[in-house]
């Protein structure tokens, strides 16, 4: 497996990316390999707490998917404020990702996943509902409802003074009035059912960031719909990153296996 860095241009911004790619991966159809798009949390970067990106990166590097990774603007590595681009900035950036990664060689254009992370989760509802270059989506401890989640973990006078005085001070994050409005006018249970793809959720009984309860509730949502296949993983006693030598192990397992089988001919899902 091979990593790289690079840097992926997106109107003014630079945004800081890494690609693992797999052995095999050619210019031939038949060695044209899978893409897994990660996107980070709230005020994260594409490495992830205790390096979970990077190992999901590499892992599933290993077992034939490329993975990118990137940073959102204002994030890790990028340029950029990350408090002054809301929801519809990191929606933008998404897409912009993937119409670079569609011309790396040795992708295969039919078979691009998005994985989000809790508020990565949100965007990447949001991003899939609106790209049909979107075949799978993969959720891990996803956001269901911005504002109530983020003001949650900001605290609620974090937020007053962002909305009064025009920003806030968040573990040295600028987190303007526009940002908490962003969120305020995004709605990722009213996007779901415009996904026609596959979906795989996985959470942890144990996150006190956002509750194992709304990953429940996504399920039934999707299962709704009139095309697509939802699978649902809940780890006992993992927490919001996954954060054991347990729950790692579970999460990644099940991701490698779903997502083998997703892309496989011999797939039902399909």
């Amino acid at each position: 497996m091979a990593e790289s860095i690079l840097s992926i241009r997106i109107n003014q911004l630079e945004l800081a990316a890494s690609l693992h790619e797999p052995d095999h991966i050619g210019n031939e159809p038949e060695a044209l390999a899978p893409l897994v798009i990660i996107c980070h949390g709230f005020v994260g970067s594409r490495i992830g707490v205790d390096r979970l990106f990077v190992k999901a990166g590499r892992e599933l590097g290993e077992n034939g998917f490329a993975v990118l990774r990137f940073d959102f603007a204002g994030c890790g590595e990028s340029s950029g404020d990350y408090g002054d681009n809301g929801l519809d900035s990191m929606i933008a950036q998404t897409i912009g990702v993937i119409d670079y990664a569609e011309g790396l060689p040795g992708i295969d254009p039919e078979r691009i996943t998005l994985l989000g992370h809790s508020l990565g989760g949100a965007v990447a509802i949001h991003v899939a509902a609106v790209d049909r270059r979107i075949k799978n989506l993969i959720l891990w401890s996803p956001v269901a409802n911005p504002i109530n989640d983020i003001v949650r973990i900001v605290g609620k006078a974090a937020y007053e003074e962002a909305i009064h005085a025009g920003s806030t001070d968040y573990a040295g994050y600028r987190l303007s009035a526009g940002f908490f409005n962003s969120l305020v006018s995004h709605h990722p249970f009213q996007e779901v059912r415009k996904f026609p793809g596959n979906v795989l959720l996985v959470h942890g009984t144990s996150d006190d960031v956002i509750p194992v309860d709304y990953s429940f509730l996504y399920q039934k949502v999707f299962r709704i719909r009139t095309s697509g296949h939802c699978e649902k993983e809940i780890i006992n006693s993992a927490d919001h990153t996954f954060s054991s030598q347990d729950g790692i192990r579970r999460l990644l397992d099940k991701t490698k296996q779903w997502l083998s089988y997703v892309n496989s001919p011999e797939s039902y899902y399909i």
